[in-house]
């Protein structure tokens, strides 16, 4: 008994849809994938705000304005949360919020780091800086985390500006 292995899933000859150019390609099917929001109902969420509220709850609204012209400006949020509710990367607020979450400060669901004043949203924010610019330990990193990790830097200067204005 010989074992045909030139039929796909669905029955189709692969043979067939090679000559077709109808084989979906793994790379293309992620990308399609990832441009698409998880939940088509939260096309209307900004991301940016629901960021900035899982760590600045008690900030000044001059702090929250800050992030959102910031984030606008750069098409980045310090929590590394994209545009389709996805997360880029582990960001370097994420892991101030993670630890304070750890040592069981503050609400679970509510963590803020960032405070409820300008100089301690400023002072979680070079923390947050220093620690992207001096890695405890070196960690390999793919392109892709690499250049999430370029565009949080850009947020928190560009964050850290508008901070120091106020």
């Amino acid at each position: 008994m010989q074992i045909n292995s030139n039929y796909s899933m669905n029955g189709v000859l692969y043979e067939t849809r090679r000559k077709q150019d109808n084989i979906p390609q793994f790379s293309t099917e992620c990308v399609v994938q990832e441009n698409e929001n998880i939940n088509p109902y939260m096309e209307e969420v900004d991301f940016d705000e629901k960021a900035f509220d899982m760590i600045g709850s008690n900030a000044p609204q001059d702090v929250k304005d800050a992030w959102m012209e910031a984030a606008k400006e750069v098409n980045a949020n310090g929590l590394g949360i994209k545009g389709n509710g996805m997360l880029s990367h582990i960001s370097q607020m994420m892991v101030q919020r993670l630890n304070k979450q750890m040592k069981g400060e503050d609400d679970v669901d509510n963590i803020d780091i960032l405070g409820n004043t300008t100089e301690s949203a400023i002072q979680a924010t070079k923390q947050a800086l220093y620690d992207l610019d001096h890695p405890k330990e070196y960690v390999p990193k793919s392109i892709e985390v690499q250049r999430a990790c370029m565009k949080e830097r850009e947020f928190y200067v560009a964050f850290l500006e508008k901070l120091e204005k106020l």
